[in-house]
């Protein structure tokens, strides 16, 4: 359900319906089925991330299994959406086959290192590690031009190209739809809507969203948390301690799509104060169906919005949050322009973004061609 999952899926789907012959290769998941995807999906044997449930990694080349599978394949490009073991593993392949090497710059992978790390050495050596496997690319990709920056401050040196994420839960729904997510999820019609759909992880800021929503408990609305992560049972003795259960609800992951929709489709602003994500497909998601977000004026994802036009920005302080949600909730009618906006601006399809990203990938092939004929 995150952010580099739905885009690599959608990758995949997309390209293998536009040019076929589209493998992903990833760490096995324990409980993930296949069988129904259009593309090929090649798992190497995997345990869990320390600190990081529910992710897992594992070394591609020491699964016989996947060896076997691999070694029978002839790629034209390989792309890269982790610097990791699934990134040695796109490298080895692109260095072996002679063929380019993309690699998508997603994560501010510091705050992940020290968090787990605690040691600045040890942070500083896993951040060069990081920068180094981006220098080995033909090619480094970003979502967004705010991003740059926050790679060059790790060192790394050269050049950078932006490649936007999309949405792939369409827009323009009947109006009928909105009613009848408020409905399936018995939510009453004068009850203000907020909603978080992403990791539970206290890098999101949610600490600093619960605490907002505890100053806000006068007024008659409803928190659905959606998602799974570390911090979640932290995350709910803290809206106990704050008096606020009767107010916020868990919903644990929402796997089916046309279930999430509800939830998107239902809320009337979403909230994202992250500093920690680079953009945030969620609130592409959100906007979709008319839902704007709210973001920190000084994080790197939220450079996506124009503040008050297509979403919110506010500063990093409690009181600048309660503000801007006990102004939205006395303003239904700007926060249905301001959504109706948002979904005409910052909303593009994946099946545009792959268009985009098959024509990219061509022109790398044709110049490593060239280059390795000379």
């Amino acid at each position: 359900m995150d952010g580099v999952g739905i885009c690599v899926r959608n990758y995949a789907y997309w390209m293998q319906k536009r040019v076929g012959g589209v493998s992903v290769i990833t760490p096995a998941n324990q409980g993930a089925d296949y069988s129904d995807t259009e593309y090929e999906v090649l798992t190497y044997a995997s345990i869990p991330v320390p600190m990081s449930s529910p992710y897992v990694t594992g070394v591609a080349e020491i699964d016989p299994f996947y060896l076997t599978k691999i070694l029978k394949r002839s790629f034209k490009i390989v792309h890269a959406h982790c610097p990791f073991t699934s990134g040695l593993a796109a490298s080895r392949v692109a260095k072996l086959q002679r063929i380019p090497f993309v690699a998508t710059f997603h994560t501010k992978y510091r705050d992940n290192f020290e968090r787990v790390l605690k040691n600045k050495f040890i942070v500083d050596k896993a951040v060069d590690y990081v920068v180094n496997f981006y220098q080995g690319a033909d090619q480094v990709w970003v979502p967004q031009e705010s991003v740059k920056e926050v790679l060059y401050s790790y060192g790394f040196k050269g050049n950078i190209e932006v490649v936007q994420n999309g949405c792939d839960l369409g827009s323009d729904y009947p109006e009928i739809f909105f009613e009848e997510s408020r409905k399936a999820l018995g939510i009453s019609q004068d009850e203000f809507v907020l909603l978080y759909v992403g990791q539970h992880i206290w890098e999101k800021n949610l600490r600093f969203t619960i605490e907002a929503l505890s100053r806000i408990q006068d007024l008659p609305y409803r928190m659905f948390f959606v998602g799974r992560g570390y911090a979640q049972e932290q995350m709910k003795e803290l809206v106990s301690e704050l008096g606020i259960e009767n107010k916020v609800t868990f919903t644990g992951p929402v796997m089916d799509r046309e279930q999430l929709k509800r939830y998107y489709a239902a809320a009337d602003l979403f909230l994202f104060p992250s500093l920690y994500d680079t953009d945030g497909i969620v609130v592409r998601e959100a906007a979709a169906f008319n839902t704007p977000s709210v973001m920190l004026s000084d994080a790197t994802a939220s450079s996506m919005l124009v503040n008050g036009q297509t979403g919110y920005l506010i500063d990093n302080n409690l009181d600048s949050f309660e503000r801007l949600l006990r102004k939205l909730f006395k303003s239904p009618q700007e926060l249905e322009i301001v959504g109706k906006r948002a979904s005409k601006t910052i909303v593009r399809s994946w099946e545009d973004i792959a268009a985009e990203v098959i024509d990219r990938y061509n022109s790398l092939i044709a110049k490593k061609a060239l280059i390795t004929k000379i």
